[in-house]
């Protein structure tokens, strides 16, 4: 799941992530629409192939998000949406015919914060708070290119305080195994370090 305001480049990731143009029939709202607009779930399915491997994979956009003036539980469509997955997924393997079970669940939230502020706004924690609990929550700072280094680690400094203030879980990196090579966990410590 990718979430977060409008214009933070949450559909430029997922294109230069996964090469591929999920949002090519998405046509872009006049002011008055967008103001109209209301939070939507969107999911588009990609089939990936990597050195072999075949993964189905399923992104789900929220546009609408975050971009009312009151976004008072504008979380609530998604989280709603992200309980009726598990609530299918848990009735599918109940059943009797459990062979060819799709799993729709939400596995992981790319959250997008924005760089322009001084932390997480009230939306980010109320929507952080609302599904951290049933999503790996991975939280970004979106348009991180727009900041100098400097302005990247207070800026990140300032979020990892409030989310612990809030006491808001997000993913954390596993630890690597201990046969995994040196390059592989040197990456895995600066990732980490970065993170």
């Amino acid at each position: 799941m990718v979430a977060g305001e409008s214009g933070l480049g949450k559909s430029t990731l997922v294109h230069s992530l996964f090469l591929t143009d999920l949002y090519k029939d998405r046509k872009l709202l006049s002011a008055e629409e967008r103001i109209n607009q209301t939070v939507e779930i969107l999911k588009h399915t990609v089939d990936i192939e990597e050195k072999g491997v075949k993964l189905k994979l399923t992104i789900v956009d929220t546009p609408g998000f975050g971009d009312a003036v009151n976004n008072f539980e504008c979380w609530k469509p998604i989280t709603d949406y992200v309980d009726q997955q598990f609530e299918q997924y848990f009735r599918d393997e109940s059943g009797l015919n459990r062979k060819n079970i799709q799993d729709n669940r939400v596995h992981c939230c790319l959250y997008f914060i924005s760089p322009f502020g001084h932390g997480l706004r009230p939306v980010d924690v109320g929507f952080m708070k609302a599904l951290h609990e049933k999503v790996n929550i991975v939280p970004l700072i979106a348009k991180a290119d727009c900041l100098v280094p400097s302005e990247i680690r207070k800026l990140k400094d300032r979020i990892r305080e409030e989310i612990d203030k809030f006491g808001i879980h997000v993913y954390q990196f596993p630890e690597c195994d201990s046969d995994e090579d040196e390059d592989f966990k040197q990456q895995d410590r600066e990732l980490k370090v970065s993170a």
